[in-house]
């Protein structure tokens, strides 16, 4: 039976030392949520975002605008944001409506006050090695590691997902920390013979069960990212979890895995940010 990698328990361990270093600062930790449109999916997330800065005693601001905003009025209100000296981190819910250039309006955002780690500026400087905002969810997956003590050092790293927001970051992530990493998405052919050598697997795709049992190598660590619904409406990930924690030596549940530390690194962000800017 595999030991289950308690995310809502990191996450809350990790938001209460935010709240503490951001006491220390001169000035509260700001963060400008924005969102376009009636998404009830991105206003679930942006409820939550509101409480976690509440738990980590950080000025919160939303932007609710309509469904008919065009672009140039949304970069508008992120260059105003970007000027603002209380805010820190600035965060655009994702999806956008159609009209709406995703792209353009996340170059909009100052890579300083990139939060979510989105804006090439950060991706670049993860590519390279430097320092910038982490894309939250993959730098959430690396604290979780670090907390249960897997070290990926040497170990055989299997990423199923390359989106720019999960797949490709984990990956450069993983292989910073000397894992020798291969990168495999649906369309990979020879899938299931690929996931069964990895030592740590991550599973990034989107699609209910798509990494079952038999496509485990027995003792692998199992990180399952995805947020799906299954036929009968149930929250769940990529992976059969029931079948799988049997193999796994260790494996996060979806929920309370992955999506808490997603939430808790965003304000670990906003306090760098904050830090930063206060010299």
């Amino acid at each position: 039976m595999a030991i289950i990698l308690d995310g809502k328990a990191l996450a809350k361990k990790c938001k209460e030392t935010v709240k503490k270093e951001a006491e220390s600062l001169k000035r509260t930790p700001g963060l400008a949520v924005i969102i376009v449109g009636n998404n009830p999916a991105s206003r679930v997330y942006v409820n939550s975002k509101r409480k976690d800065c509440e738990e980590c005693g950080f000025l919160s601001e939303e932007y609710a605008l309509p469904e008919e905003t065009t672009e140039a009025e949304l970069i508008a209100l992120i260059q105003e944001l970007n000027a603002r000296e209380d805010i820190d981190g600035i965060l655009c819910q994702l999806p956008l409506p159609k009209g709406i250039n995703e792209e353009a309006v996340l170059m909009a955002i100052d890579p300083e006050k990139d939060v979510d780690g989105f804006h090439p500026m950060n991706m670049g400087a993860l590519l390279i090695g430097k320092d910038g905002f982490l894309p939250c969810t993959p730098y959430g997956v690396m604290e979780i590691l670090d907390e249960y003590g897997i070290d990926p050092k040497g170990k055989q790293c299997v990423v199923v997902g390359r989106s720019n927001i999960v797949g490709k970051p984990m990956a450069i992530l993983l292989l910073q920390r000397h894992g020798t990493v291969t990168i495999c998405h649906s369309r990979t052919p020879n899938l299931a013979e690929i996931c069964r050598t990895a030592d740590i697997l991550v599973a990034a795709v989107g699609k209910v069960n798509i990494v079952t049992a038999d496509m485990i190598k027995p003792g692998a660590v199992v990180i399952d990212v995805a947020m799906n619904h299954n036929d009968a409406g149930k929250l769940c990930g990529d992976v059969d979890y029931e079948a799988a924690k049997e193999v796994a030596s260790a494996i996060t549940p979806v929920p309370g895995g992955v999506g808490p530390m997603t939430r808790a690194m965003l304000m670990k962000n906003t306090l760098l940010s904050a830090r930063k800017r206060q010299g």
